[in-house]
């Protein structure tokens, strides 16, 4: 069972018909082959805050009765200058030892560094190291499965990133899966490992030119929808709502 937003929804790792793949489909499709009866849900769904993901996905999550749930939460939170971590991370520590109190396994993320390459660092990162270090000890506190991105330098290649600069790229994607399935002691597809070459260091007109293609193709609809508080996920359903069997193949 898969709950948060676009991270766990798979954002940018696009199947053919345009659905989101993701380190959860890859993961289910490992974990479906090693186990039988294996079942898969994900109701992930991008841009969803962290009340927007308890007060949408837990019920219907436990009701399914999972023997393991993935909750990736927070890191949209972090985003808005009204964000108090110490009141957030609190409200997190209750739903995982919720999510806890019905036996299931949790897994539980320190993301990855991706301010650094993004405007608002320096307002933004803080909160980001708090939520990581507070994640950490909320997993030591309730017994979960913590799968640490954050000190995993291979993060800072942009190749492990997609074109809008925020979301995992396929083989960010893959990377993230093997972190997971380690966590689990489950073995994985060694190539997900695997980390591109770098892409070549740009000139500074040229890298200037690429920041303000990207401040309008993708910075200025995400300020617009935070001014009209609309978000990105308002049309968008759970891609797979009920547990159910995965293909490994796909």
């Amino acid at each position: 069972m898969a709950l948060g937003d676009s991270f766990t929804e798979g954002m940018d790792d696009p199947y053919a018909d345009g659905v989101f793949r993701g380190w959860a489909d890859l993961v289910a499709g490992r974990l479906g082959q090693v186990t039988p009866g294996f079942g898969y849900a994900n109701l992930a769904i991008r841009g969803r805050l962290f009340d927007g993901i308890v007060g949408e996905q837990l019920e219907p999550a436990l009701a399914m009765k999972p023997d393991l749930i993935s909750f990736a939460a927070g890191a949209n939170d972090v985003l808005r200058r009204k964000c108090d971590p110490p009141t957030l991370m609190a409200r997190f520590d209750a739903t995982v030892a919720r999510l806890r109190g019905t036996g299931a396994d949790v897994l539980l993320f320190r993301f990855a560094d991706v301010m650094s390459r993004l405007p608002g660092n320096n307002l933004v990162a803080p909160r980001i190291r708090y939520l990581n270090q507070a994640v950490g000890e909320v997993a030591d506190r309730n017994g979960a499965r913590l799968v640490d991105l954050w000190n995993d330098h291979e993060y800072a290649n942009p190749a492990l990133w997609s074109i809008d600069r925020l979301h995992l790229s396929a083989a960010g994607h893959r990377r993230t899966a093997a972190h997971v399935l380690a966590a689990l002691g489950v073995p994985t597809d060694p190539t997900w490992w695997d980390v591109p070459s770098r892409p070549a260091v740009k000139s500074w007109p040229a890298a200037r030119a690429d920041d303000l293609a990207w401040a309008g193709r993708y910075l200025a609809p995400w300020i617009k929808r935070r001014l009209t508080g609309r978000s990105s996920g308002d049309t968008v359903t759970a891609k797979r709502p009920e547990l159910g069997p995965i293909d490994p193949a796909a």
